[in-house]
């Protein structure tokens, strides 16, 4: 047995259970025993989250070069009401490109016996049935790699590994026009152009929304430019008219802006290099050398072409002439907080609409409508934090979305909201601060445009466009208020003691993200630590101790007693390198130096306060925690 081997903790991996049962399995259902045998690595997902979405998409290189020894089971864990739904599963499950059996698991019992306490989080269980490693939030394939190889040698020199085809069935395709479309554009023309986002295309649709006029790309994953026939997205989704008469393209998984020409078809880039930003990355510069990350919609507003950047909880900006992009508003902290641009916080930003004096924005995981004005400033009309939602109409500061993707301004100055989770479309009027409904028994609508005195809906989960005349009245419903399934963690008020677990995996050691960059740059000395622990809590009198930025890991909190429960919002980055004694990599200028992986998540946690629980709270960043793991979890 190697050293690694021998150094690994190993865990008994808990039964996996779901009430909704497995997919993309032909409706056969497993157990742990049944894969004893191959490398399991649990991803534990819920189809809301962009840095899940994020995982999924850094899993599939792993899963293809690793096909015959591992079997990646998605665990669907609820945050949202509707998430809970199994046919909200099977549809994100087809939406998302999903290629692997998924677990449903609508009231977390496998969340709970595995003590997750984050989206997302990868649990590697080895051939024998035992949990070797866990990884919260983005970043970790590489490493995950890496253990992967050093398992399938292990146990191909026990006898302990299996190989063969694992239990994914591929689901019928459903020959529908449309297939989980995202955002729609009203052309000069009169027609539509809609994100197919499923099938990886655009599609222009004559003016009665049903009627395929053209299809721009090839309709698989890819990312090329070119003519309509060989032009390639990857699960576009926001569109806008620019000046020029061209469409802007937000191609979400490609992280790039493509331009679209209306007349000849052709499919260039504007901006993003293909890769996703993350922490230590530039945020502005010349567009085709700026890394983004999961642009999600866009809109012309104040000249400059605004990007809801998903991926890193944040607005940019795309400036056509200069062909610049840099960030607007937001710092990447998760959450709900208004002020000047630069201090804002959002929490995944999905759809924008502009006026001649305010940006309207889809907060999508605070289920709130927010705006910015022109000197970017950020408001919040409807909305109070991640883990409150429902469906409320009434005065807006007590009113309640549910998940919304899209808004669109209307004629008399309110806006439609797509309130996605709820399958309605809401309205807002900043003149009576109220709230409406506009119509239900929609099917997770994204979008919505003004077609003269028609509304006309994005249904994405009926696959079609769906045209309503604007009511003059207001659809009456019944106020449901929800809180998120998710249970609170208890903790003792007063001192607790926070600790963030970040073990540097095999063959990598701990380093600093900026000594990385500059040593590819042509070497440099190191401006920040290689970790970094942000701390903050809602209502922030929760903490009386502990809130802030700093480089260790650990760290004291105090909990005011007198606040009973509310929400810790935990986020931590680490840099790790591979070591120079187990290898190098070459840089593009011809140097060498380590390739240095960037590991991060945001945690919110809910917390309720009860004397005598726990005064120790543990989030594993990678790496198994020691004392969940001496108790046996």
């Amino acid at each position: 047995m190697n050293d690694s081997a021998s150094r690994r903790v190993r865990v008994r991996a808990p039964e996996l259970v779901g009430k909704g049962g497995w997919l993309n399995t032909g409706d056969q259902q497993y157990t742990l025993a049944d894969l004893r045998g191959r490398i399991v690595i649990l991803d534990f997902w819920t189809f809301c989250c962009i840095n899940c979405l994020h995982v999924l998409d850094e899993l599939r290189e792993l899963e293809e070069r690793h096909r015959d020894t591992v079997v990646v089971v998605g665990v669907h864990s609820p945050k949202f009401v509707h998430e809970a739904e199994h046919q909200a599963v099977v549809d994100a499950v087809e939406r998302y490109g999903v290629e692997h059996p998924v677990l449903d698991d609508p009231e977390l019992a496998t969340w709970k016996q595995y003590a997750v306490r984050a989206w997302p989080t990868l649990v590697v269980i080895d051939p024998e049935g035992y949990v070797v490693a866990q990884h919260a939030g983005e970043g970790h394939a590489h490493a995950i790699e890496r253990l992967v190889e050093e398992l399938e040698a292990e146990h191909e020199a026990k006898g302990t590994l299996r190989r063969g085809d694992g239990p994914y069935v591929a689901p019928e395709p459903e020959p529908t026009v449309l297939r989980f479309p995202g955002k729609a554009l009203l052309l000069p023309s009169g027609n539509f152009l809609v994100s197919d986002t499923t099938r990886h295309q655009l599609v222009e649709l004559a003016e009665d929304g049903e009627t395929v006029v053209r299809r721009i790309g090839t309709g698989e994953r890819g990312f090329a430019d070119g003519s309509a026939e060989q032009a390639s997205f990857n699960e576009p989704q926001g569109l806008a008219l620019l000046d020029d008469g061209s469409v802007v393209v937000a191609d979400t998984v490609n992280h790039a802006l493509r331009r679209l020409d209306l007349a000849s078809g052709a499919v260039t880039t504007l901006a993003g290099t293909g890769k996703q930003w993350m922490q230590g990355a530039p945020t502005s510069g010349p567009a085709r050398e700026v890394a983004l990350s999961s642009p999600w919609d866009v809109a012309l507003f104040g000249g400059t072409v605004w990007i809801a950047m998903a991926g890193v909880h944040q607005l940019w900006t795309y400036d056509p002439k200069a062909e610049t992009v840099q960030v607007a508003a937001g710092t990447t902290n998760e959450g709900l907080v208004d002020g000047p641009g630069a201090e804002a916080w959002f929490a995944q930003p999905s759809g924008l609409a502009a006026t001649q004096e305010r940006l309207w924005l889809a907060d999508s995981e605070t289920s709130a409508l927010r705006w910015v004005d022109r000197d970017g400033s950020v408001h919040t009309a409807v909305g109070t934090g991640l883990f409150d939602f429902g469906h409320r109409d009434g005065e807006a500061g007590q009113a309640l979305l549910q998940h919304p993707l899209g808004v669109t301004a209307l004629p008399d100055g309110s806006v439609a909201v797509a309130d996605t989770y709820n399958h309605a479309l809401r309205r807002y009027d900043p003149a009576t601060g109220e709230v409406t409904t506009l119509a239900t028994d929609l099917r997770e609508p994204s979008d919505a445009v003004l077609v003269g005195d028609d509304i006309v809906v994005v249904e994405s989960a009926r696959h079609r466009l769906t045209r309503l005349r604007l009511p003059e009245e207001a659809v009456r419903v019944e106020a449901v208020a929800h809180r998120t399934q998710r249970a609170a963690t208890e903790v003792a008020p007063g001192r607790l003691r926070l600790d963030v677990i970040f073990q540097a995996p095999a063959g990598q050691k701990l380093d600093t993200l900026p000594q990385a960059l500059d040593s590819a740059r042509a070497g440099g000395t190191p401006t920040r630590p290689a970790t970094r622990l942000l701390v903050s809590a809602t209502p922030p009198e929760l903490l009386l101790k502990g809130e802030g930025a700093d480089s260790d890991l650990s760290r004291e909190l105090e909990l005011d007693p007198a606040v009973t429960e509310g929400v810790l919002h935990i986020s931590a980055m680490a840099a790790s390198c591979d070591d120079p004694a187990g290898g190098t990599s070459r840089s593009k200028t011809g140097g060498e130096y380590p390739a240095c992986h960037v590991h991060q998540q945001d945690w919110g946690v809910p917390v309720r306060l009860v004397e005598g629980a726990a005064d120790r709270l543990p989030l594993v960043l990678a790496g198994l925690d020691a004392g969940a793991a001496g108790d046996g979890r």
